[in-house]
């Protein structure tokens, strides 16, 4: 299956043990993922800045990032779908990937589910769509 994660899922995997982390590591295993330019920028100044991450461990997060994703250029959106603008992006991300799941828990992005044939699914809902692929 093709998955984006959305910022706050890959740092709750890196910064808090439980559900994300697991779900992060499900998805190195047994799919494939997309990052971009502005996710991988996100990710990193929120474990610099939010839970004050050594930058040298920041940067491995980044080298694991980039090398086990699909790293894409998206082509921005044509028209704004997010009632917060800077969301947009991960949905470009999503739709240039092309995703068949977007995880995130911004309520900005559930409340398209499902946009473009994208599933837009919380992290506890994911594994349905694991279990799914799986068969």
């Amino acid at each position: 299956m093709k998955v984006v994660l959305d910022t706050n899922v890959i740092v709750a995997a890196v910064a808090t043990r439980g559900a994300c982390a697991e779900l992060f590591a499900r998805v190195l295993g047994a799919h494939e993922y997309a990052v971009d330019a502005n996710l991988l920028a996100e990710v990193d100044r929120v474990l610099r800045e939010k839970f004050r991450l050594p930058f040298d461990r920041a940067r491995e997060v980044r080298a694991l990032l980039v090398s086990t994703a699909t790293v894409i250029d998206p082509t921005p959106l044509d028209v704004a779908v997010c009632r917060d603008p800077d969301d947009d992006r991960i949905l470009a991300l999503a739709a240039a990937f092309p995703a068949q799941v977007l995880v995130t828990g911004d309520e900005d992005l559930l409340v398209l589910h499902p946009w473009r044939e994208i599933n837009i699914v919380r992290p506890r809902d994911f594994w349905a769509l694991d279990r799914a692929a799986a068969r």
